[in-house]
This record gives structure tokens, C-alpha cells and sequence, in this order.
């Protein structure tokens, strides 16, 4: 395949990805659904369809959306050690991802972009977008009343046009590579069943990143606090002396929380505290709460303040504080120790694409996080999507086929 070739067919699976509707349910995955929707199988069996015509093995869709398949080593290459590439399947919640209506930008020159819903890109508040105005990149968006879907639709888009490359070209030495997609990911059960049973590689690379150039190999300490307020109801009219509103006890635990330590103002390598809910009656009130820390230490600190400040709160109120805490991933950074040349063929695969490597932090976690807790250790591969989980999130079409170029000297390092 000519570059030209490869770049319209990344375009057009890309598109063809975005318009499936696979928004996952957060609450229906706490559940214990897997997969939290069932839409997630529209796209997985569009995966399923298209790895069989490239002619991969042992292709199959698992009970809960998990597609797996593997490429066979090509001659003489067998002996290699064969590795997984990871996306996923499903979109973000918090902005719809349902009729999805992309919309392409082709040399891109700058210009503010006005989208429908009345949201602008500009590129001189958005310094990435100004790079890709310099170069005059092809830059696809939704129309504003949606989200893109580029997190990780590009992720999709980048391995299947690279595992196209490598079935119509034989002749190109690669060993055994395997793929997983997966559901939930977007609700933090990304990995929850993922079919362990059916990967042999012993490392892996999520392709679920941003801007050209990152190589993620660390992220951070993840935790949920759940926080329950319990009050005592007493008809508003002869209230005085013994109700206790759970509701006031919740907003006053959430407005003492260390402000300076929350998502909105914070970057790099700081942790926050993040309320990402907050619901009930004079009763009982529940908050749910993220802590995000790169380290340990400094997590147990986070969960210790979240206790001492929930206590305090009850105990101000004359009501009862409950809070527990569940562990939803840790930093994958210590996992590598003992493989550093799974990020070593990484980065030569970036070098010999032209891409300088930028180790960047991720204030997140992928399912790279959760596989390099199992054993499997997995680094992040950016995608070129910028503006995640919003209505001006973007992707560009070149920044995505730097993400093929590397995925495919990944398969042909036969080092």
C-alpha cells in the first residue's frame, strides 16, 4: 500500500468507527456489567468482521466485548516473542457520543473553527492546534453536539490500518502480534475480564494517548472514596435542636476539601482530590470521590485527610460519617524495572518514524495501567486526539499516521 493509499483508509475507518455509538454506563459497569451497554458489540463486531478478512487467527468476541486475534509470525520470524497492542472499545459518558457527525479540515491554516454547538477551536488558545496549523494538518472534529470519539477511535483506526499494512505485505518479517480491544475502559473496568486465557504475550502498548510524540510509561495512583453522611429527619417546621441535614454535611465536606488540590488546578506530576458526585436526602447524602496521587506515600496521606475531614464534618453536625475506599489502579512505572526493553523497541520504533519521544506523565490511567498490575507490562502509544472527552475534542489525520508508521516498525523490530 502507498502512503496515500493508507492514509484514506485510515481516514475512512476512522469515520467509520466514530458514527458507532458506543458510549459506556459507568453505574450499569459499578454494577458488575460487562459490557455496562450493549451497544459496544456494534463496533465489536465490525472489529471481528475486518481482523478476519486480514487474515488473522483464532479471532472471536468474548461474552463480555472483549475482541482478540493474532497476526502468525511471518517465515523464519516464529522464534520472535510475540506482543499485544490494546484500545478500546467504548466513549466517555459525560459527553454524548450518539450520531456522531465528523467533519474535516483539510490544511488546516489557523482560523478559528466554529462549531455548531457554538463552541470555537482557536489555535491561539490551544497550543497543539497551533502546531497543526503550522503544518497545515488535516484536522477532524464532531460538529459540537457531540463528542469525537477520537479517545479511542483513533487508537482503533491506527492498529487495524496497521494490521491491514502487514496482511497485504507478506514479505515484511514481523513475529506473532496480537490484538485486544476492550469495553468499559472509559469506566475504569476496562480489564475486569479481559481474556488472560487467550493472550500469550508476556508485554504489551495500549495506543489510547494524545499529542504526537508521547510515550507514557507512568500514571497515577488511583482511588475511589466513597463518603456517606448520615443525618436525622425531622419535620422542617419543628426541626430546631434535632435535625441533622446529611445533605448540608456532604457540601460542607466537599467545599473544605483542599481547593488548590483539585483537578481544575493542578498539572504534571500533582496529585487532587476530585467530587465527581454528590447525592441524597436530609437522611443520607453519598459523595464520590477520586484521589489521584503519582505517589504512594502521598496517596495514603490523600485518604487519611479524606477520613479525618469526613469525621470532622459528622462530628460538627451531630451526624455519622462512613467512607471507604477502593483501589481502581495503580502507577505503572515500577512494572518496566524488569523489562526495559519493552519501552526500548518503543522508542526506537518513534526515532526510526521521525518522532522525538516525550515521556509525559499520564493524569490518568489506561488499560495499560490495570495489564501492567497483572504482569503484563504495557506502555501508552499517543493516537494525535487532543481535547479528550469534550465537544471540541479533534484528531489529525497526520499526527494518526505517525501512529501507523510506529506500530508498524513496532512489528517489523526484530530485535
Amino acid at each position: 500500500m502507498k502512503t496515500e493509499e493508507l492514509t484514506s483508509s485510515l481516514l475512512e475507518r476512522f469515520l467509520r468507527f466514530v458514527q458507532v455509538w458506543t458510549t459506556s454506563d459507568s453505574i450499569s459497569a459499578d454494577s458488575g456489567n460487562q459490557p455496562s451497554t450493549q451497544r459496544q458489540f456494534d463496533l465489536a463486531h465490525l472489529l471481528e468482521s475486518e481482523l478476519k478478512s486480514f487474515g488473522l487467527e483464532d479471532v472471536q468476541i468474548t461474552p463480555h466485548c472483549y475482541v482478540y486475534g493474532r497476526l502468525p509470525a511471518s517465515t523464519s520470524c516464529e522464534n520472535l516473542e510475540p506482543f499485544c497492542l490494546l484500545a478500546h472499545i467504548d466513549t466517555v459518558e459525560e459527553v454524548s457520543g450518539e450520531n456522531v457527525n465528523p467533519q474535516i479540515h483539510k490544511n488546516y491554516d489557523g482560523k478559528d473553527i466554529l462549531l455548531k454547538s457554538g463552541d470555537i477551536l482557536s489555535a491561539q488558545n490551544d497550543q497543539s492546534l497551533a502546531l497543526s496549523a503550522k503544518n497545515h494538518e488535516t484536522i477532524i472534529t464532531s460538529d459540537g453536539t457531540t463528542l469525537l470519539g477520537a479517545d479511542d477511535k483513533a487508537g482503533l483506526a491506527e492498529i487495524m490500518t496497521a494490521l491491514e499494512y502487514l496482511s497485504k505485505n507478506p514479505e515484511l518479517p514481523h513475529g506473532e502480534i496480537e490484538v485486544c480491544f476492550s469495553p468499559d475502559e472509559e469506566t475504569g473496568h476496562g480489564m475486569d475480564n479481559v481474556p488472560l486465557n487467550l493472550i500469550k504475550s508476556k508485554y504489551a502498548y495500549t495506543v489510547d494517548g494524545g499529542h504526537i510524540g508521547e510515550l507514557e510509561t507512568e500514571c497515577f495512583n488511583a482511588f475511589k472514596s466513597e463518603v456517606t453522611f448520615t443525618g436525622v429527619s425531622v419535620h422542617t417546621g419543628t426541626a430546631r435542636g434535632k435535625l441533622v441535614n446529611a445533605i448540608s454535611m456532604a457540601s460542607n465536606f466537599v467545599t473544605n476539601l483542599p481547593r488548590q488540590e483539585s483537578p481544575e488546578t493542578t498539572s504534571g506530576y500533582e496529585g487532587f482530590y476530585a467530587p465527581m458526585s454528590i447525592e441524597g436526602s436530609i437522611e443520607s447524602a453519598k459523595v464520590l470521590l477520586f484521589l489521584r496521587d503519582f505517589d504512594m506515600e502521598n496517596m495514603e496521606k490523600r485518604k487519611a485527610l479524606v477520613e479525618s475531614l469526613a469525621s470532622a464534618t459528622a462530628l460538627s453536625f451531630g451526624g455519622k460519617a462512613e467512607v471507604i475506599h477502593s483501589q481502581q489502579y495503580l502507577n505503572m512505572k515500577d512494572g518496566f524495572k524488569n523489562r526495559p526493553d519493552v519501552i526500548e523497541k518503543l522508542v526506537a520504533s518513534y526515532k526510526k518514524a521521525g518522532v522525538e519521544p516525550a515521556f509525559t506523565p499520564i493524569r490518568g490511567g489506561t488499560d495499560g495501567s490495570r495489564l501492567t498490575e497483572m504482569g503484563i507490562p504495557c506502555p501508552n502509544i499517543f493516537t494525535g486526539g487532543h481535547n479528550y472527552h469534550s465537544r471540541t475534542e479533534w484528531a489529525s489525520l497526520e499526527q494518526m499516521m505517525k501512529a501507523v508508521e510506529i506500530l508498524i516498525n513496532l512489528c517489523q523490530n526484530r530485535k
